[in-house]
């Protein structure tokens, strides 16, 4: 009993750095490369950490992180917004290792921009 509170602290930061290391920040994407295209989504998640779309580019389908549905939401977007075969353009950066996934800065829908940083 003496050393639950040692137990508790050392479970905690193994806890919290798996998220830490499982979350990806803007780092890992080469914003120097910009991604803007019109397309077809043909797939959505619409949760947290990040909501997620599949897309075609370049005849390929990637996978494309959006913000978080609580941002998106704050900014006027729903998950019936993105829905499977919402036209879409996208202002996006490719990552720097990953084959076929990139990240949204914007997204167009109706010719509405959203903001999603």
């Amino acid at each position: 009993m003496k050393n639950l509170p040692n137990l508790l602290f050392v479970v905690s930061i193994l806890v919290l750095g798996s998220f830490i290391v499982r979350h990806h920040g803007w780092s890992s994407y080469d914003q120097t490369k910009v991604l803007d295209f019109t397309t077809v989504i043909e797939e959505s998640t619409f949760e947290n950490p990040h909501t997620m779309a599949k897309v075609k580019y370049e005849d390929e389908i990637w996978s494309v992180y959006l913000a978080p549905a609580s941002r998106m939401t704050a900014r006027g977007l729903s998950a019936d917004a993105i829905k499977k075969g919402t036209s879409a353009r996208l202002v996006a950066y490719p990552h720097k290792t990953e084959k076929g996934e990139m990240r949204a800065e914007r997204i167009y829908i109706d010719g509405e921009k959203y903001e999603l940083r």
